[in-house]
């Protein structure tokens, strides 16, 4: 018989598994949507409108409308939104679909090595190896001896999952603080973050929108199903799991991103960089494991 605390995680880990599955395939769809609008602005649309959907359903539902503290969730959409999309897109514009999913996706890493400095969550010996193992795959996706493009997609892939474990680590330490809504939360952080985003649109990129059929596909999955759809099910596992248990569901999605890679892109990853992404999903692995007496 499964005990009360089993069951009341089966619904966070079930969001975990559909979130992994329009997550993961999404890398393709965002892939191939960029050659018709340019990254940042990507980065915004899909940030944006899916925030604005969220706060027009709030008080249809009966939520608070009224923003969150700002101290709290201005920072929270600065990491989480901003700096976890605006690095993404600028990464995959010049990257692999797949190679790009995996070194994004080391943020359960750092969520882990945050959450032992800022939140006392000490790790084990194996953790730490994890870590050792984790660096070294990134040295092979990295790959300093690339062309300069390549290594900046990786570079950019790399802060987006440490700026995305940061906006983690912010909602864990300080959301406890006040008794918010998890609705009202999720749309006033990716508002900010997508405001953000599309500031730094206007300053560095030119607008480009070749509005095909495919396009309006790709931003219509990325506002609903992957957009506003995905954070809701990302910050409700947050909120319901524990730090490691929420970052083993991440492990899901490069693993989709990946194979959707390799199947509809045909980006079928070289030797060093398939040994790189081995050693990544083996780091994932052993610093997720649970530790003794724990």
């Amino acid at each position: 018989m499964p005990t009360n605390s089993e069951t009341t995680l089966v619904k966070p880990f079930a969001a975990l598994v559909l979130l992994a599955l329009l997550w993961g395939y999404n890398w393709v769809v965002m892939k191939g949507g960029l050659g018709d609008i340019t990254a940042l602005w990507f980065g915004a649309i899909r940030t944006v409108v899916p925030a604005l959907l969220l706060l027009l359903l709030l008080p249809m539902l009966g939520r608070p409308i009224k923003p969150p503290p700002l101290s709290y969730v201005i920072p929270l959409g600065l990491l989480q939104t901003a700096g976890f999309v605006g690095f993404m897109m600028w990464a995959l514009s010049t990257g692999a679909a797949g190679e790009t999913a995996v070194i994004v996706f080391t943020m359960p890493l750092w969520l882990t090595l945050m959450a032992h400095v800022v939140l006392h969550e000490r790790l084990s010996r194996l953790q730490w190896v994890a870590l050792g193992v984790a660096g070294l795959g990134l040295f092979l996706m990295i790959a300093p001896w690339r062309e300069h493009l390549a290594m900046a997609s990786a570079l950019f892939a790399l802060l987006s999952g440490i700026t995305w474990a940061g906006g983690s680590i912010w909602q864990k330490r300080f959301g406890q603080r006040y008794r918010l809504d998890l609705l009202n939360v999720t749309a006033w952080q990716m508002l900010f973050g997508g405001l953000i985003i599309m500031s730094f649109a206007a300053m560095f990129e030119p607008w480009h929108m070749n509005a095909t059929p495919h396009l309006w596909w790709v931003l219509f999955y990325n506002i609903v199903p992957a957009g506003a759809l995905g954070w809701l099910l990302w910050i409700y596992a947050l909120h319901n799991l524990p730090t490691r248990t929420a970052g083993f569901g991440s492990l899901m999605i490069p693993t989709v991103g990946v194979l959707s890679a390799w199947l509809q892109l045909g980006e079928r990853p070289g030797q060093l960089e398939l040994i790189g992404i081995v050693f990544i999903l083996l780091a994932l692995v052993l610093v997720l494991l649970p530790t003794r007496g724990r």
